[in-house]
């Protein structure tokens, strides 16, 4: 299989499309998305219009499982569905990200708590916080819970929210993650940034609300793709590691980003000519070396980035179906993570250099996907020094301080 291939698991019919058909409606999201970037941006998040057509296209179905209307595809198709979108506009696609990543997350919950957001809306959107902030008190079959969750990326939409906290156990408090309905919480708007401006990753704020024991799960059975809804949800699609897989939803729409700088690049450049005399004025930009490189560079970054994140892909749902996703595996996993972002983050600075006064306009979308990837490539999930070094701790035989 070619590097960004997907596999077709089917003809499309009128309850699954095939990917060909999913692909070619992110691709119309993504060029809607591109004409509404500053919109988007200049707003500080997508439109209810323009999540409405995701919706309306079942982008968000990618992952769902099938016996609720979704179509059980993988991640293989997941990453080229973000990066079509993503490839118009990096808010948009990360916002499209998050959002069609959480089913997969909903159906590793209790078969309960999947059936009370599904049986009310097939296609419900959930935002998320992973950070285990929230502070839970047990109250009969539940919790109360209180906290502030940021960076709940696209909660302006959402219909629920997953929000990481203290789980009380009789053993001490574990991590884990709690599922509520947006009835109890509210949004504090407290997002504004130079780059992801338009996600809307706000704060979610929760004041004592009772969540039942069915609407929760432990990070440590997620971690090792043991969550309780794997008991209804047999296909290995969900019996994957969490980290091994789930950080590809924050992946993908830097590899959508990288993708459409360098096209907006090649337009910028395809017959333009240099007005500066130090640089030789009147020349054609696609003459220069320098240009030409550039291009050749950042074409190989994305492409290197690209076949190392179907790589994994592939050996972790093969790894999972075998029973053989061992620790190894989800460290290498969680490198690709990573080096992936720093390759494609790599790729879109040499276009942005080359670009040149031209490139510098709040107008220009390589300016825009240059703010964007780095702001993606500060998320503590991607950030090199922290993967590497714990990566090089499990190679050495000491304790890796980190999430994997």
């Amino acid at each position: 299989m070619a590097f960004g291939a997907v596999q077709d698991t089917g003809v499309g019919t009128s309850t699954k499309p095939s990917v060909a058909e999913l692909l070619g409606r992110a691709r119309s999201i993504g060029v809607l998305a591109r004409k509404s970037a500053i919109e988007t941006e200049q707003q500080r998040h997508v439109s209810a219009e323009l999540v409405g057509m995701m919706r309306d296209a079942e982008l968000f179905r990618v992952m769902q499982p099938a016996r609720f209307g979704g179509f059980e595809y993988g991640y293989d198709v997941f990453v080229e569905l973000v990066a079509a979108v993503a490839a118009g506009d990096g808010s948009t696609g990360w916002v499209y990200s998050l959002g069609a990543v959480h089913p997969w997350l909903i159906a590793c919950y209790p078969e309960e708590a999947q059936q009370e957001v599904w049986s009310q809306d097939r296609d419900a959107i959930a935002a998320v916080s992973y950070a285990p902030t929230g502070k839970a008190v047990p109250e009969k079959d539940g919790y109360r819970l209180t906290g502030r969750f940021s960076f709940a990326s696209g909660c302006d939409n959402a219909n629920w929210a997953i929000l990481g906290g203290m789980l009380p156990d009789k053993n001490g408090p574990k991590p884990g993650f709690f599922l509520i309905p947006s009835s109890q919480y509210t949004i504090h708007d407290d997002w504004f940034t130079v780059g992801l401006a338009g996600t809307g990753s706000k704060t979610i704020v929760v004041v004592d609300q009772y969540v039942p024991a069915y609407r929760t799960a432990t990070f440590a059975d997620m971690l090792t793709g043991n969550g309780p809804g794997t008991v209804t949800n047999p296909n290995p699609l969900y019996r994957q590691p969490m980290l091994a897989v789930v950080p590809h939803c924050l992946v993908s729409p830097a590899l959508g980003m990288a993708r459409g700088a360098l096209d907006a690049f090649k337009e910028q450049a395809t017959g333009r000519t240099t007005r500066g005399a130090v640089a030789g004025g009147n020349n054609k930009m696609t003459d220069f070396v320098t240009v030409q490189m550039r291009v050749a560079e950042a074409t190989a970054s994305i492409d290197a980035a690209t076949l190392m994140i179907h790589r994994d892909i592939v050996d972790t749902l093969t790894a999972t179906a075998a029973g053989e996703a061992n620790v190894s595996l989800r460290m290498r996993n969680r490198l690709t993570h990573s080096f992936a972002t720093k390759l494609l983050t790599q790729a879109v600075d040499l276009v942005f250099v080359a670009g040149g006064g031209a490139a510098l306009g709040l107008h220009h979308p390589v300016q825009r996907f240059w703010r964007d990837i780095h702001a993606a490539s500060s998320h503590i999930s991607l950030n090199w020094d922290s993967v590497a070094a714990m990566y090089g701790q499990h190679v050495f035989g000491l304790e890796p301080k980190g999430q994997y």
